[in-house]
């Protein structure tokens, strides 16, 4: 074994999934952000799942808590492949979504609430992560690096442009990449050395000495004036007082031969997340799914199991086409859709289990899970009128929910395509 896949074999990863992830509206009115569909077949925090696994981190803890219901139903599936082909282990642990019980103040308080799962597997290192972005990266490089600087703390970064950080936790750093500074949401982000046009946003992704995890989770919490947030707290303390490193993603990140750049994408707005979609759609992905060297493990259990239908049964891009006598173009299809004849879509992402009318117009629109498109509906070449029945982002992207055809009047607000 490689002294990165040791490193890996002794650590756990803990993935903090409770977010609702406002901004994706009424996506996430019935599940948290890492439970929506993405891909086809997959889920959000499928990614952060599958890149414990492929790194070859065995242990695994997920907090939930806002609407945990579906993400826990689709988390379970791992457990047995864990258990019985990795020899490792998946702990589910929900959060109180009222009152009484546990309830996650900020994700160094979900962490510490559930420090007595961490203290029973015993791992050496403990990776953070959040379970609500898109992307491929291998943990073990950034073991390694944490243990050869002898950090206390080891912060995953990606750069962006200056105008961009404001938005994200953002590091100053030092030639050796040793953090001196680090600040959330800052008005005027510190500069890249030697690069004063990009910044070094935090990913939401911490390497963290066991010991010296829940030492710092017990000081945290014994701070009345904390939030119990590692971004906000945690961090900034240990910058102050220990020595925290940055690890930057282009060192580390997964790619295929399909991919040239590396992909890390935060899916928290309606644009950002069709975007993303658009970007893994493109005849030559920019994001690539399919990786069969980095495999997204929920998806192949689920395809496994998946039912036969009359019906597509398995995801589907299709860049320019005709399917079922509809014209489909730059458009993702997932499990489930059935699109009758004469429909016209342009960049349109159905969510699973859909069902299209005929003659319906769709451009730029993501279809909600479950929604039957009535025959002859336009969305997406007027605006104005798009605004008034449907969610339309800044971007131009339609949100269309099964409600939001529900409130339709058949007179007033389904034009005729003919």
């Amino acid at each position: 074994m490689t002294k990165e896949g040791q490193l890996a074999c002794d650590s756990m990863a803990f993935v903090l999934a409770g977010g609702r992830g406002s901004r994706l509206k009424e996506l996430t009115d019935d599940c948290a952000k890492p439970a929506i569909p993405f891909g086809g077949r997959s889920r959000i925090i499928d990614f952060a799942l599958s890149n414990a696994l492929n790194s070859g981190i065995p242990r695994i803890g997920v907090a939930t808590q806002y609407k945990q219901r579906a993400l826990i139903r689709h988390i379970e599936r791992l457990s047995p492949f864990l258990s019985t082909r990795r020899n490792g282990s998946l702990d589910i642990l929900p959060g109180s979504e009222g009152s009484g019980g546990i309830y996650y103040e900020g994700t160094a308080g979900a962490v510490f609430q559930n420090i007595d799962v961490i203290e029973r597997r015993a791992p050496r290192h403990v990776v953070i992560l959040a379970g609500d972005h898109v992307y491929k990266m291998d943990y073990g490089r950034m073991l390694r690096q944490h243990v050869a600087t002898g950090a206390d703390v080891t912060v995953g970064c990606i750069t962006v442009p200056r105008e961009e950080a404001r938005g994200f936790g953002v590091m100053h750093v030092d030639v050796a990449d040793r953090i001196t500074a680090f600040v959330e949401k800052p008005h005027d982000p510190p500069a890249v050395p030697g690069n004063p046009d990009a910044s070094l946003a935090s990913m939401g992704i911490y390497v963290f000495d066991t010991a010296f995890l829940l030492d710092a989770l017990h000081r945290d919490d014994a701070d009345l004036g904390s939030s119990h947030d590692f971004g906000a707290d945690i961090i900034p303390h240990i910058v102050q007082h220990g020595r925290a490193f940055a690890h930057r993603f282009a060192d580390s990140c997964v790619r295929s031969a399909e991919e040239v750049n590396a992909y890390w994408r935060d899916v928290g707005t309606l644009d950002a997340y069709f975007a993303a979609h658009l970007d893994v759609m493109a005849r030559r992905p920019r994001f690539d799914m399919e990786d069969e060297r980095w495999p997204l493990w929920t998806q192949r259990l689920q395809t496994a199991r998946a039912p036969q239908r009359r019906d597509m049964t398995s995801p589907l891009i299709v860049h320019d086409g005709v399917l079922a006598g509809s014209r489909v173009r730059r458009s993702l299809l997932s499990d489930g859709t059935n699109i009758a004849d004469h429909a016209n879509l342009e960049e349109v992402l159905l969510l699973p289990n859909c069902h299209i009318g005929s003659g319906a117009r769709l451009k730029r629109v993501i279809v909600d899970a479950g929604v039957t498109v009535p025959a002859g509906l336009v969305v997406g070449e007027d605006p104005d009128f798009d605004a008034q029945r449907f969610r339309r982002t800044a971007g131009g992207v339609c949100l269309v929910t099964q409600q939001m055809i529900d409130r339709l009047s058949m007179r007033d607000d389904v034009r005729s395509a003919a």
